[in-house]
């Protein structure tokens, strides 16, 4: 007797980490945690320029900006931009923020070396300054031809690993190199992904708390196919921007049963977005999760002042309450509210302060949430067809027109 079957069953938890556990051998960003990082931080101790340029796209950029962002008030003197857009106009106004172009360091990112946005710019960059070993940098797979040019010219790389997709990429040199530069303490970055690598692998808290909101998400993907990030705090609109790219680039795939999977990320920023899309999580269609994420301390003592202004002091009552304070005030507000409803599922990070540590816990934490949530759904969570077809038509195209 013989039976063949072509359907999927949701794997219990305990074969899906064999699995992870396995995945960790062709994988690398789980391995990042433990890497010897000398080499960047020994480079980033001889920058001396005060713009730091990052030209990517993607994966290649989502990550740093996410970090840097919200550690804002963390970053020395030197400006950190970034380059990814063809879009004309968008790329003349962030090179005005340049305030010196003969005083920047170029950082060009691109897994490939042949990255079309990353490329194009940096042609028009090799347009507006000499590029060479003393403002310029590559990041890239050791074997790409971004590599080539880049030693035919004696210019710095730093190795991207193959075992690495971009968007999971941001603990690698991608981020780290600039992060550092910028005097952004990347060992207590790594620190933050250790802990959280270290506790799920020991099947300790990170285990049970990844593996339960996974295992929901894919259980109840049918019913709650989108998914909400209201992050109340704008320091983490870049974070909100990286999970949208981990997230619906990783999780939006065909299965082993032809199916289509589609987990749909959304990120919010609290309180502005009370205004708009709450609405419609209150009293719109059932479909989606809702994760607050809140900064319990924003170390920022800025008080509401003790000033009546006629007609308004009826709002009298926020008078000498802190903005840290009002904004957590708002969110568990808006956390009771939705969660009194009763058939919204939610949950809430709290991050304990604005540190390395803590966005690298967070970051790193997702990135697991995405590579379990890809192992139950039983796809392939680290390519891209998607995204490559639409990159071939493109060259196709440029072929065409040499063509004529």
């Amino acid at each position: 007797m013989k039976y063949e079957k072509n359907f999927y069953q949701i794997k219990s938890n305990s074969e899906i980490f064999e699995k992870i556990v396995e995945e960790k051998k062709v994988i690398g960003y789980y391995n990042l945690v433990n890497q010897d990082t000398s080499e960047i931080l020994t480079f980033s101790k001889t920058v001396t320029k005060k713009n730091i340029v990052v030209v990517g796209i993607g994966g290649s950029s989502l990550g740093t900006y996410a970090i840097n962002s919200f550690l804002r008030n963390k970053s020395n003197t030197k400006k950190l931009h970034f380059l990814e857009s063809t879009d004309p106009l968008e790329l003349k106004k962030r090179l005005s923020y340049i305030s010196d172009i003969n005083d920047a360091l170029f950082i060009i990112i691109s897994k490939s070396g042949t990255t079309i946005e990353t490329i194009s710019v940096f042609k028009y960059l090799h347009s507006l300054v000499k590029i060479d070993k003393s403002n310029c940098v590559c990041i890239t797979e050791n074997d790409s031809k971004l590599n080539s040019y880049a030693k035919t010219n004696d210019i710095k790389t730093f190795e991207i690993p193959k075992d690495v997709g971009g968007r999971f990429s941001v603990f690698s040199p991608v981020g780290l190199l600039p992060l550092s530069i910028m005097g952004i303490d990347i060992k207590k970055l790594l620190d933050g992904c250790k802990e959280v690598n270290n506790s799920f692998f020991e099947k300790e808290e990170y285990f049970d708390s990844i593996f339960e909101k996974a295992r929901f998400m894919v259980e109840n993907k049918n019913r709650f196919n989108i998914n909400v990030i209201f992050s109340y705090s704008s320091l983490l609109e870049g974070f909100n921007k990286w999970y949208i790219q981990l997230w619906g680039e990783s999780l939006g795939k065909v299965n082993i049963n032809g199916t289509r999977q589609a987990l749909t990320p959304i990120g919010l920023i609290g309180p502005v977005d009370q205004h708009s899309f709450l609405q419609l999580i209150m009293e719109g269609v059932r479909d989606k999760t809702v994760t607050f994420i809140k900064v319990e301390d924003f170390e920022e003592e800025t008080v509401i002042p003790d000033i009546s202004i006629p007609h308004l002091e009826e709002l009298d009552y926020v008078n000498n309450i802190k903005f840290k304070d009002l904004i957590n005030m708002q969110a568990d507000s808006t956390i009771q509210a939705v969660q009194d409803i009763g058939n919204i599922p939610t949950d809430v990070i709290t991050i304990e302060k604005v540190d390395e540590f803590n966005i690298g816990k967070l970051m790193y934490s997702y990135q697991l949430l995405t590579s379990i949530v890809g192992s139950f759904m039983q796809i392939d969570t680290y390519n891209q067809p998607g995204v490559e077809e639409g990159k071939i038509i493109l060259k196709n195209k440029f072929r065409n027109e040499d063509m004529k």
